[in-house]
């Protein structure tokens, strides 16, 4: 069966790396991108030169409407989807608790907690065998800061992140019998542009490894999970953080 895989937030960053590395894997891929469309192009341009296949897709991912027109579009371009990875997300800033505006909190609770469940739940739609299905791999991305708490400068992104650990093993024991792996890929700090510069500057003092990540080093434990050799990993929570607690 074709591997067609579908990156959510896939026109930068660990989503960009993500994309490409799947399809040097051999996987159909779309990109998607909520307004960033010539980015998501240069990615889907940068599969094709290599020989891959891939499609960019526009849609925000928290809006029900557009994830469902998504997969229905990815599926009748590419193939039934047999691979999500969950990788759209916001950081929501650097605000203290008692600082968040009460549209921030929405916000980042829309996108990187309802968005992840509205995709996680087209996906299932489509792969599980209990509805007609071939089944598949839904891979969330979390992140270390869910286990850290991320106090005095983003407890809301933790929290955030928090929900999509707890998302994939509830999810990954509700349709492990369907056909569908479900994991999560924890990233530590890792050289986007999400993280501020001065946690990329002083990853030496907090990191073992002594630096931040590259999103290439994400996107292959990623690709990973994906493929056949983790046929037998479900419901796991992949720490990729240079030895990083």
């Amino acid at each position: 069966m074709s591997k067609v895989t579908l990156v959510t937030g896939g026109s930068r960053g660990i989503g960009a790396a993500t994309a490409k590395a799947c399809a040097a894997a051999g996987h159909k891929v779309a990109v998607n991108y909520v307004g960033n469309k010539d980015a998501a192009d240069a990615v889907v341009a940068d599969i094709q030169a290599a020989g891959g296949s891939a499609m960019a897709i526009q849609a925000d991912t928290s809006n029900e409407a557009q994830v469902v027109a998504m997969f229905d579009a990815v599926t009748a371009a590419l193939g039934p989807i047999t691979g999500l990875v969950n990788n759209a997300g916001i950081n929501g800033g650097s605000s203290r608790v008692a600082d968040l505006a009460d549209d921030m909190i929405a916000r980042v609770l829309d996108i990187n907690v309802r968005g992840c469940f509205l995709c996680a739940r087209e996906a299932v739609k489509r792969m599980s065998t209990k509805l007609g299905g071939q089944g598949g791999v839904i891979i969330n991305i979390s992140s270390g800061s869910a286990k850290l708490g991320n106090p005095g400068n983003g407890v809301l992104y933790a929290a955030s992140k928090g929900a999509i650990d707890s998302l994939t093993v509830g999810l990954a024991q509700e349709v492990a019998g369907e056909g569908i792996r479900v994991n999560a890929v924890a990233p530590g700090l890792t050289e986007t542009d999400m993280p501020a510069r001065d946690k990329l500057d002083g990853a030496s003092k907090t990191i073992p490894m002594g630096r931040a990540g590259q999103p290439e080093e994400i996107a292959n434990a990623i690709r990973w999970l994906l493929s056949d050799e983790a046929s037998y990993v479900a419901c796991a929570n992949l720490r990729v953080s240079g030895g990083r607690i």
